[in-house]
């Protein structure tokens, strides 16, 4: 190699070696602006309050997604901070099949963390979807660290229910167990447990026999 291409070669690793540097250099302010970004919307956070707002029936997924993007969009995140679609896990029997889905606790309501004032309203009322703040009179009024709590609490139980999809005094057929093929009336229904008591006639007299959701279909 003579002494022209050694020249090029050193000024090439100097130039990548400049480049890395300044990219490192790049990495190091977006990391400890996002640092104070966070920082910043995490101490406005502590002032933000719990409200709820009522939706359209089955909107409350699309109204927090439409919500979410329209605070980045705006540049909100100082004001508003946490929206929650309160779901839990429910075991639905649905033509002898369990099926885990996840249910809203309160349908046709949302749970927004803000600080509210007449830009954050207007930007919450205004998403499609939105049919109000729910308050004394025309006042959105907030509700408690506690409440909200518990609603997360219950959120997160691993313990899912049981959604029943009978009714106490209907007529079903037996499908599994020592009873099966005979017609019953369901006189009661756990759906802590998956669990119906029904009524069969043996012998000419009722008789209450315990049965899984998964042993009964509708007639």
């Amino acid at each position: 190699m003579d002494q022209a291409q050694d020249q090029t070669v050193t000024e090439e690793k100097t130039a990548e070696k400049q480049q890395a540097e300044e990219t490192k250099t790049k990495d190091i302010l977006a990391s400890s602006e996002t640092k104070k970004v966070s920082a910043a919307v995490k101490a406005a956070s502590e002032k933000g309050k719990w409200y709820i707002v009522h939706t359209y029936a089955g909107h409350e997924n699309k109204v927090a997604r439409s919500l979410k993007q329209r605070v980045e969009s705006m540049g909100f995140e100082e004001r508003v901070f946490d929206i929650i679609v309160p779901t839990r896990s429910t075991i639905k029997v649905s033509q002898g099949k369990k099926e885990t889905v996840q249910e809203k606790i309160f349908p046709g309501y949302v749970i927004i963390k803000m600080i509210l004032d007449d830009e954050s309203w207007l930007l919450v009322r205004t998403t499609q979807g939105v049919t109000a703040f729910i308050g004394a009179g025309n006042k959105p009024t907030p509700i408690s660290e506690k409440e909200v709590e518990a609603i997360q609490k219950f959120m997160q139980q691993e313990e899912p229910l049981y959604k029943a999809a009978f009714t106490v005094g209907e007529a079903i057929k037996i499908t599994d167990g020592p009873f099966a093929d005979f017609l019953g009336t369901i006189d009661a229904i756990d759906e802590a447990r998956g669990k119906i008591k029904v009524l069969v006639s043996i012998f000419g007299r009722e008789t209450p026999v315990e049965l899984d959701f998964l042993q009964v279909k509708k007639l």
